[in-house]
C-alpha cells in the first residue's frame, strides 16, 4: 500500500488527492496509462481506531461526491440524504463514509474536461475509461488514504456496477457490498438508449470534435436531448400517468404546434435544460461508454459465477418492480450466480411504481431493508451498535 497523501483542496473548494503520477500511472483497461490523475472526494463521520468501519458510496451516471451534503459548485442538495447521514441505514454517527466523483467525471476528478500537463484540455483526446478503471482509481484513492479495508460498498445503477467491480477487484478489502438497481452486463437496449444520446451530443455544431471548451462553446441542446431521451427510462410508464398523464401545461387547448403542449414534455424540457448547466458533454459520453463496456463475466469465460468465486463479502441486492432500464431479472441474474459462487447472498425486490430511480426517492421498505442488512452485517464485523433514536 502506497503512503498516505496530503489532501489538496482548490480554489473550488473541492478535495482532491493524486492517486496517479508518471512514476506510478493508472493503467487502463484499453492499455494506455494516465500518468496525472487526481481524484476528487468527500467525507462523513469519523474514522474508528482500527479503520474497520469505512463505507464507499458509489455514485450513478450524472451524480457526484455530495452524498450527503450540498454541492458546493452547483449548489445542488445532496443526491442521497435519504439514505447516507446521522441516524440513517448508512449512518454517519456510526460509520466513516467515503464518496468519489468518478474517473471521467467532472466534479473535480481527472476527466475530459481536465487540462493535460501542457494547460490544454483532454476533450476527447482522455483515454476511453472502463468501470474496472473508475474502481482503480478509488482503490488507489483508498491506498493513498492509508485505508485498506472497506465495511461496505454501496451504489445503484452504474454505482451498482462498481459495487460489483469493486468485490471482484478488491477481493480481499471488502466485507458487505450492496449493489442496487443494476446489471452485470449492459444490455443491448441500454447500449441504444445511450448510442442515441452520444449522437444528439455529437450532432450539435457545438461540439467541434469534443474541443467545444477550447473553443469556448458548449454542446447544450445536444447534451439536453441525450438527458431527456435517458430520463424516460429511469422512470417507469404508471408514474409517468400518474404524474403527468395527457394532461396539457398551463393551456386548456392544443396549440397544434410543436410549444410544448403537455406536462410531460416541459417536465423533459426542464430536465435537459438544468443538467447542462452542471453537467460536461464529453464526461458523458465517456461514462456512459463506460456502462457500455462493462460485463463483468467476459474476463472470467463468460461465467457470471466464475467471477465471484472465491468471495467472502456478503451481498444484498435490491431491484424495483417497475424498473425496466435495470429489470428485476437482470438483478436476479446476478444473485443466481453470487449462489453458484458460494457467495452469501440476500436479494430484496421493491414492489414500487417509481422504476430505477426509486432508490433516489422516498420509499419506506427499500430504507428498512438497507438498515437491516447493514445492521446485520455490521454486528458480524463487530462494529458498535446503532445509537438509540
Amino acid at each position: 500500500m502506497n503512503a498516505p497523501a496530503r489532501t489538496l483542496s482548490g480554489a473550488d473548494g473541492l478535495k482532491r488527492l493524486s492517486v496517479a503520477t508518471p512514476d506510478q500511472p493508472l493503467r487502463l483497461d484499453s492499455g494506455r496509462t494516465l500518468e496525472n490523475v487526481e481524484i476528487a472526494y468527500e467525507t462523513w463521520g469519523e474514522l474508528n481506531a482500527d479503520k474497520s468501519n469505512v463505507v464507499i458510496v458509489c455514485h450513478a451516471l450524472t451524480g457526484d461526491q455530495f452524498a450527503a451534503s450540498p454541492n458546493p459548485v452547483t449548489g445542488r442538495p445532496a443526491w442521497w440524504d435519504l439514505v447516507v447521514g446521522p441516524g440513517l441505514p448508512v449512518d454517519t454517527d456510526r460509520f466513516f463514509v467515503i464518496c468519489s466523483n468518478v474517473l471521467g467525471g467532472c466534479m473535480g476528478s481527472t476527466g475530459p474536461a481536465s487540462r493535460k500537463p501542457d494547460g490544454t484540455y483532454w476533450g476527447t483526446d482522455f483515454p476511453v475509461i472502463t468501470i474496472a478503471d473508475m474502481v482503480r482509481a478509488q482503490i488507489a484513492l483508498l491506498d493513498r488514504l492509508g485505508i485498506e479495508n472497506v465495511f461496505l460498498a454501496i451504489g445503484g445503477s452504474i454505482g451498482g456496477m462498481q459495487v460489483l467491480e469493486w468485490t471482484v477487484q478488491a477481493r480481499d478489502r471488502v466485507f458487505a457490498a450492496i449493489p442496487i438497481a443494476v446489471a452485470a452486463r449492459q444490455s443491448a437496449q441500454n447500449i441504444g438508449f445511450y448510442e442515441t444520446g452520444r449522437q444528439a451530443i455529437m450532432a450539435d455544431p457545438n461540439w467541434r470534435n469534443g474541443n467545444y471548451l477550447a473553443e469556448g462553446v458548449r454542446p447544450e441542446r445536444g447534451l439536453a436531448v441525450a438527458r431527456m431521451a435517458a430520463h424516460i427510462t429511469y422512470v417507469s410508464e404508471s408514474a409517468l400517468k400518474r404524474k403527468f398523464d395527457r394532461r396539457l401545461q398551463d393551456r386548456t387547448t392544443k396549440t397544434f404546434g410543436f410549444d410544448a403542449d403537455f406536462q410531460i414534455e416541459s417536465y423533459l424540457r426542464h430536465q435537459g435544460q438544468t443538467f447542462v448547466d452542471r453537467f460536461d458533454a464529453n464526461s458523458y459520453l465517456y461514462i456512459t461508454r463506460a456502462m457500455d463496456y462493462f460485463d463483468i463475466a467476459a474476463e472470467h469465460g463468460g461465467v457470471l459465477g466464475n467471477a465471484f468465486k472465491g468471495l467472502h463479502t456478503r451481498f444484498c441486492v435490491f431491484s424495483f418492480s417497475t424498473d425496466w432500464h435495470y429489470a428485476p431479472e437482470e438483478n436476479r441474474q446476478i444473485v443466481r450466480a453470487l449462489n453458484a459462487a458460494g457467495c452469501e447472498t440476500s436479494y430484496v425486490n421493491i414492489e414500487t411504481d417509481k422504476g430505477h430511480d426509486a432508490f433516489f426517492v422516498e420509499e419506506p421498505e427499500f430504507w428498512a431493508g438497507l438498515r437491516g442488512f447493514i445492521d446485520a452485517a455490521a454486528s458480524a464485523r463487530g462494529l458498535k451498535k446503532r445509537s438509540a433514536p
